[in-house]
């Protein structure tokens, strides 16, 4: 009973991703080139441009019909024979920053970029003080507990002093 409900489980995870990946490359077909590097160029622009309407997807995984724009821009500006910066440029110029996944450094990006650092060192400082602050703490012991603290110590050297004159 388990098995067969795992395995109708994986064999409709597999078959979404199969659709999922047949889509994407259909979706893809639809451009066609004459050189292989032009068509690199392509697939690589589409993997690092981000869909200003999805967020957090490339215009390459992207449906939602700006995505197809951009794609056909893309397209157009590779095959009229702009590089990849021409193309990013245009697409920055138009979209801002947020369009590229490797935005430049400059003064609006350095929080970007100097952000995770900073996190990563407030952090670490932050745990580094509070280590040192209990190291650093000083425990006051109630009378009984001193009392008893005291008796082990006692005991502890009169046990060493019988070991040594063993």
């Amino acid at each position: 009973m388990i098995r067969s409900l795992i395995t109708m489980l994986l064999v409709a995870i597999g078959v979404a991703v199969s659709s999922w990946s047949i889509a994407y490359a259909a979706n893809l077909e639809t451009y066609k080139f004459d050189d292989p590097k032009k068509e690199a160029l392509f697939r690589e622009l589409i993997d690092e441009l981000r869909c200003p309407k999805c967020q957090n997807q490339t215009i390459g995984d992207s449906d939602a019909p700006l995505a197809k724009d951009l794609r056909d821009r893309t397209y157009m500006m590779i095959q009229q024979g702009a590089s990849k910066q021409e193309v990013v440029d245009y697409m920055v110029a138009r979209y801002g920053d947020f369009a590229y996944y490797r935005p430049p450094v400059k003064l609006s990006t350095v929080v970007l970029w100097l952000g995770p650092v900073v996190v990563i060192l407030v952090g670490a400082g932050v745990i580094l003080m509070r280590v040192r602050s209990r190291n650093n703490a000083e425990v006051e012991l109630s009378e009984q507990e001193q009392a008893q603290l005291d008796t082990l110590r006692d005991s502890e050297s009169s046990d060493s002093k019988q070991d040594k004159s063993s």
